[in-house]
């Protein structure tokens, strides 16, 4: 399993931007699909971005399509998520995750989007 931590939240303006960072202890990271989730008050987690282990796959919620770009640096086992034209819906703790069907999570970042 991977260690993972994340940075970068923050509170920020409806249309502005944050950029997200993961950072993974282990030498298996770029074996990994990785992955950003998210949970909102009173709502259940729900997947936000996923990356293949190379990089050159991407997936998104519908809801982040077109907004959030996630990329990946294995030669120094991160993940970031890029977050452009935020809205207040996008308020959530946002989590790095390993896997598909997840093994690892990180803690938590905390993102509030002020409308």
């Amino acid at each position: 399993q991977v260690q993972l931590i994340e940075s970068g939240g923050g509170l920020v303006q409806a249309g502005g931007s944050l950029r997200l960072s993961c950072a993974a202890s282990g030498r298996t990271f770029s074996s990994y699909v990785m992955g950003w989730h998210r949970q909102a008050p009173g709502k259940q987690r729900e997947f936000v971005a996923r990356i293949s282990q190379s990089g050159l796959s991407t997936w998104y919620a519908e809801s982040v399509k077109g907004r959030f770009t996630i990329s990946r640096d294995n030669a120094k086992n991160t993940v970031s998520l890029q977050m452009n034209s935020l809205r207040a819906e996008d308020t959530a703790i946002y989590y790095c995750a390993a896997g598909v069907s997840p093994s690892s999570w990180g803690q938590g970042t905390q993102v509030t989007v002020s409308s």
